[in-house]
């Protein structure tokens, strides 16, 4: 079979129109709750989905609210490569969303984690420990959603079965929630 763009663009725009627009609802209104509250946002995931999430606390730290300077506190776990590789080696690569967790997130914090397949275990620890400590948790997940589509408090979840597309899904759900949030920029920053 050839692939050509426009197959692909075809599968990307059926896969958003089987979104649950209640759960993206969900998330942005938790999201502009936690910015005016002054809380902070995580995000987490492996290979793209990490990328992903770098991206988009870039945008809700500076995207949101380019007037003000007044962003959400966002956090992207896997950023810093130094205590990545640190956690891993000391305390195994389970563990190395949940221990920046364990010394960062406070009660009333919001967690969201990016996965292709849902059942990555450093994501499902970060999920467990959040769920534990008084964090929110929300997931976006592809395929069938894996264990992180039942232990986040609120899944989107696209069923698809491409990695590609899993990612693409990320992306445009969260910059729909940046614009969302950038619009209701002033009555945060008021």
């Amino acid at each position: 079979m050839k692939l050509s763009f426009l197959d692909y663009s075809e599968r990307l725009n059926k896969t958003l129109a089987s979104a649950d627009e209640a759960a993206i609802e969900a998330l942005c209104e938790t999201l502009l709750n936690a910015w005016k509250d002054g809380k902070q946002f995580f995000l987490c995931g492996n290979g793209g989905s990490a990328g992903n999430a770098v991206h988009i606390a870039n945008d809700m730290i500076y995207g949101i609210d380019r007037k003000t300077g007044k962003g959400m506190r966002a956090h992207a776990l896997p950023a810093n490569t130094s205590i990545l590789t640190c956690l891993a080696n000391d305390e195994g690569y389970d563990e190395i969303f949940a221990k920046q967790l364990s010394v960062y997130a406070r009660p009333g914090d919001v967690l969201l984690v990016l996965s292709g397949s849902g059942n990555s275990a450093n994501i499902l620890r970060a999920i467990d420990y959040a769920n534990d400590h008084g964090i929110e948790t929300f997931a976006i997940l592809g395929y069938d959603g894996g264990a992180a589509k039942e232990r986040a408090a609120h899944s989107v979840h696209f069923a698809i079965d491409d990695m590609q597309i899993s990612e693409d899904t990320q992306l445009v759900v969260m910059h729909y929630a940046m614009q969302w949030l950038a619009d209701k920029a002033a009555s945060v920053n008021a």
